[in-house]
């Protein structure tokens, strides 16, 4: 027997005794979908300097590419967000973009208007003062409406670098009254099945305001336009110690919560892989997922199975595909973790006023080493045991090197 085996058995015979369902989770892990983000795979930056990385993604045709390889290494990476313009096909023919993702084994899936880096948008997109320029930036948007059901899209989502850097310099009352009249023509023209997801950001590019500044506006705007207009929560989009976790379950409670950018930071909006500075947190954001995916209380419970899981990262100093893996393991971890919370007995102690107990039933599953029960998901997934390991064995990454050169590093991830 592999020692991968003996110890995925240990740790099943393990959590049989702690009541829990082994096969059951297995199924939950199976099913498990992070999206990854096609200017993940290329080159970036930050505001000060992009480092150009050897065989980093080019074109969209070699970030699906890279995303089918991270697909196949991990198993549960399946879709591609779009980034327009940036993915914009030359020939403009989107149906064979669609077509050759399908033919590397994934599907596109959120499609990402850009308002934010045309010279134009220096005081905003929807929220500009000039109205020529607000038109702008909706003729943009509504296009990505129309390309959705090209690339068999069914989520737009929504981020506006918009806001002001003085006082005085704008209407704050004007710019909030602008950016809910484009959004309601946006929404108006979504196609059907499709929805839109509105992120929020607490500051940065602006310095003195930001249109949608925090979960509260995007939710109040979402209620506004309609059921199809749920709010996107970013990781790194929050004041220092914002309880990100309570937001969750705030929305998923009120059926509003559409999906994630998951990321990491220290101090503001790094871009971090997932996982890398709080791994913790990334847990209990998940408990409040499984939760209400595995509870009975509605809308919580049809909310969380529909919630877009999705990586914004931007991989500047360690690489590309790698990164990404690592990315997707983090929150297969996490996401393992907390379908080991026993929720009956987790829910009797919270109602018993158990406080120490509660915390200690939960860490116990947190602290919960769950390695050997992925291995054991990614083998019957048809994935290497372990993806990072399997994909330095592979070569593919000094084929694309050798293949792509080093490319212009640009910090317009182009």
């Amino acid at each position: 027997m592999s020692n991968h085996k003996a110890a995925y058995e240990l740790l099943a015979a393990n959590l049989a005794e702690r009541g829990i369902d082994v096969e059951a989770v297995k199924a939950e892990l199976k099913a498990q979908h992070i999206e990854t983000p096609s200017w993940g795979y290329a080159n970036s930056g930050t505001r000060f300097k992009a480092f150009a990385w050897p065989g980093a993604a080019r074109t969209t045709h070699e970030k699906l590419d890279d995303a089918a390889m991270a697909h196949k290494m991990t198993g549960v990476a399946p879709s591609v967000a779009i980034h327009i313009p940036w993915d914009k096909p030359e020939d403009g023919d989107y149906d064979a973009m669609c077509q050759y993702a399908e033919d590397q084994g994934i599907v596109i899936g959120a499609v990402n208007p850009n308002v934010f880096q045309d010279d134009e948008y220096r005081l905003g997109s929807l929220g500009n003062p000039d109205r020529g320029i607000q038109e702008q930036a909706l003729d943009h948007i509504l296009e990505c409406c129309e390309i959705m059901p090209k690339v068999k899209s069914d989520s737009l989502s929504l981020w506006f670098a918009d806001g002001t850097n003085f006082a005085g310099q704008d209407s704050l009352r004007g710019r909030k009254q602008r950016f809910e009249d484009g959004l309601r023509l946006v929404y108006d023209r979504l196609p059907a099945g499709g929805r839109m997801l509105v992120e929020y950001k607490f500051f940065e590019p602006a310095f003195y305001s930001t249109d949608i500044p925090d979960w509260g506006t995007a939710y109040a705007m979402c209620l506004k336009l309609g059921p199809r207009a749920q709010v996107l929560v970013d990781l790194g989009h929050h004041a220092q110690g914002v309880n990100i976790e309570q937001i969750v379950a705030f929305l998923l409670d009120e059926g509003r919560l559409g999906g994630f950018h998951f990321n990491n930071r220290k101090y503001a909006d790094d871009d971090l892989i997932v996982g890398s500075v709080n791994p913790y947190e990334l847990f209990l954001i998940y408990n409040e997922l499984t939760g209400a995916a595995l509870g009975e209380d509605e809308p919580a419970r049809s909310t969380s199975r529909n919630v877009a899981y999705m990586l914004d990262q931007c991989h500047n100093i360690e690489g590309k595909i790698t990164p990404m893996l690592l990315s997707v393991m983090n929150c297969q971890e996490a996401f393992a973790k907390s379908l080991l919370v026993p929720r009956k007995q987790l829910a009797d102690v919270q109602a018993a006023g158990e406080v120490l107990q509660a915390h200690i039933l939960l860490n116990e599953a947190y602290r919960t080493d769950v390695s050997p029960l992925l291995m054991q998901v990614r083998e019957e997934l048809g994935a290497p045991l372990d993806p990072i390991a399997a994909y330095r064995a592979s070569g593919y990454e000094a084929k694309i090197a050798a293949e792509r050169g080093l490319a212009d590093a640009s910090g317009g991830f182009q």
